[in-house]
């Protein structure tokens, strides 16, 4: 189960435009749907399933559609939001679950923006809609509400709004540090192939139909777990554009690989009526493997959170993984603390090793790197 707050820009698109698609198709049968809820659309790897049929209906002659304000703020805000300031929905959409509300996302509109008639007539107009209602006697809105909006019209709206989405593409797409590790990292490539075989070793050897891939980046490691025996994988990352590059490559690779946007220290919390509507991290994910490779460091170095805290909360999520341990030696490492006081003194192999060690199994480690990058394979206690 994942959420439109946790999706990359491609994955929000995909999913836009799979609903529109679907509700095209169910009015050729005389069937509409009674919403337009990003939250109906989940994810299997890189491609996306509805799961709310109960939301179908029969088509009633002359009616407009009673999805448009709730796609406009879940689907389309959100894109627009990344496509026209080149920021990401994710912060603003996990704040208010019903998505961007369009009477706050026009404010953002120059009126440049509003020489397209997409925008005009999905956020700027719809906007003054609802200001309007807001003003209208009771009178006033039963008699809008007997207009009537015949079938072709009905669905134009649906064709020109999944036409126009298609072509949006975000805006101002750059290089961030994380997106571009893969490429540009602190490790050689021999190094980098020692890393590839130890996850293949540790896929084929516990073959895991779900595996959690901690600090996915763009998906390379996802990419060899899949290949040696992982059946399906969900990678968490911070950075949205990592996010990005790790659901492209599933998507070209057609490989079963659902990559999410999330801040380790601050992940997805339980939301909604009584904290049941939408459910927190830990609550929706049980995995049958976990690997998080160059990560630990970033819960220790980069945001202050106790070593032994780190690696209970890694190993909960399942039974068995593999953790990487970057020494302070790494010029990654060296990197982080140029700029801070090392407040660390626990932050040593020793020390992670003790901490694995009473959790569980340590199965196989292997050093691969020159400055002392470490891979564990753990098995946690039952």
């Amino acid at each position: 189960m994942s959420y439109p707050y946790e999706w990359c820009f491609h994955q929000l698109k995909k999913a836009a435009v799979f609903h529109l698609d679907l509700q095209i198709e169910a009015l050729e049968h005389d069937l509409v749907f009674s919403d337009a809820s990003a939250y109906n659309v989940q994810f299997i790897g890189h491609n996306p399933v509805f799961i709310d049929i109960l939301s179908l209906r029969s088509y009633q002659e002359g009616e407009f559609w009673t999805g448009h304000q709730q796609f406009c703020e879940q689907f389309l805000n959100p894109l627009l939001l990344r496509h026209l300031f080149g920021t990401a929905h994710n912060a603003w959409y996990r704040g208010n679950m019903d998505g961007i509300p369009t009477q706050e996302f026009s404010k953002l509109l120059k009126f440049r923006h509003c020489l397209s008639w997409n925008i005009l007539t999905n956020v700027k107009m719809l906007a003054s809609l609802q200001q309007s209602s807001l003003e209208k006697q009771t009178d006033e809105l039963k008699t809008l509400n007997t207009r009537k909006l015949s079938k072709n019209g009905y669905k134009s709206i649906l064709g020109n709004l999944r036409d126009w989405i298609k072509k949006l593409e975000p805006r101002g797409e750059r290089k961030t540090t994380w997106s571009d590790y893969a490429e540009d990292n602190s490790y050689s490539s021999d190094e980098a192939a020692k890393k590839t075989g130890f996850i293949a070793r540790f896929a084929g050897e516990v073959k895991p139909a779900l595996l959690v891939d901690m600090g996915c980046n763009t998906g390379a490691f996802s990419k060899a777990a899949l290949e040696n025996g992982a059946g399906h994988v969900i990678g968490f990352d911070f950075d949205t554009l990592a996010v990005e590059a790790a659901y492209l490559r599933a998507r070209d690779n057609k490989l079963p690989l659902l990559p999410l946007q999330m801040d380790a220290v601050n992940p997805s919390p339980a939301q909604g009526w009584l904290l049941k509507e939408r459910q927190n991290l830990e609550t929706r994910l049980k995995a049958d493997a976990l690997i998080g490779l160059a990560f630990l460091h970033h819960l220790v170095i980069g945001k202050n959170i106790p070593l032994d805290e780190a690696v209970y909360w890694l190993t909960a999520f399942a039974p068995q993984g593999v953790i990487e341990f970057v020494p302070k030696s790494d010029p990654m490492i060296t990197r982080m603390l140029a700029l801070r006081e090392d407040i660390f003194p626990d932050y040593t192999i020793e020390n992670f090793r003790k901490i694995l060690e009473a959790q569980g199994r340590i199965v196989r480690e292997e050093t691969v790197s020159a400055s002392g990058r470490t891979l564990f394979h753990y098995v946690r206690n039952s």
